[in-house]
């Protein structure tokens, strides 16, 4: 992670207008112009879901690719993320690494209602970022695709106890007979 202003600048971050802002200025509007970035920031708030997400703070690393294009810039990169929460199926904690591809054609003008536009020479990379990351991560996380969850019973994990059984339950509707017939044996 880095904390020294300067070297945000010097990678294309403004500081002022915040971590995830890239300042396109040195690719100009000259088609083919490349220019690559490797960013390191941290994580924005609710980057996932309740269930499993990327903590708020958490380092983001980014490798990003910077290309000048006739209607704007495209950007394309990849994104390493720290992801936590906890599995569906029996609650264990999980921790785990992403990583993710995103591309995005920021447009110098006219955006449509489902694209993106540059903002000066500024593009903020957030909502392709945050649009990617969330849709890679799974809807019902598991620490293990076997992982045969929880005894519905007891609640005890089947993992760590894969003989785990109890006895048959007996049909309510029968309750009153066994009852009787435990008090005749009596």
């Amino acid at each position: 992670m880095r904390d020294d202003k300067s070297e945000l600048s010097m990678d294309g971050a403004d500081v002022s207008t915040g971590p995830l802002v890239v300042d396109t200025h040195e690719l100009g509007r000259r088609p083919g112009t490349e220019r690559t970035l490797d960013l390191s920031v941290d994580a924005p708030a609710d980057l996932g879901s309740d269930v499993y997400g990327v903590p708020e703070g958490s380092p983001i690393d980014i490798e990003l690719r910077l290309e000048a294009v006739m209607d704007g810039v495209l950007a394309t990169g990849t994104t390493s993320v720290q992801v936590t929460g906890e599995c569906v199926r029996c609650l264990t904690e999980i921790d785990d690494q992403l990583d993710v591809d995103f591309q995005e054609l920021y447009l110098y003008a006219d955006p449509g209602e489902d694209e993106l536009a540059l903002d000066g020479d500024l593009l903020d990379l957030e909502p392709v970022l945050r649009d990617a990351v969330v849709l890679a991560l799974p809807i019902n996380p598991v620490c293990d695709p076997e992982c045969p969850g929880l005894c519905p019973e007891c609640g005890a994990r089947l993992a760590d106890d894969p003989d785990h059984t109890h006895e048959a339950a007996i049909d309510p509707r029968w309750q009153a007979l066994g009852s009787a017939l435990k008090d005749l044996k009596e």
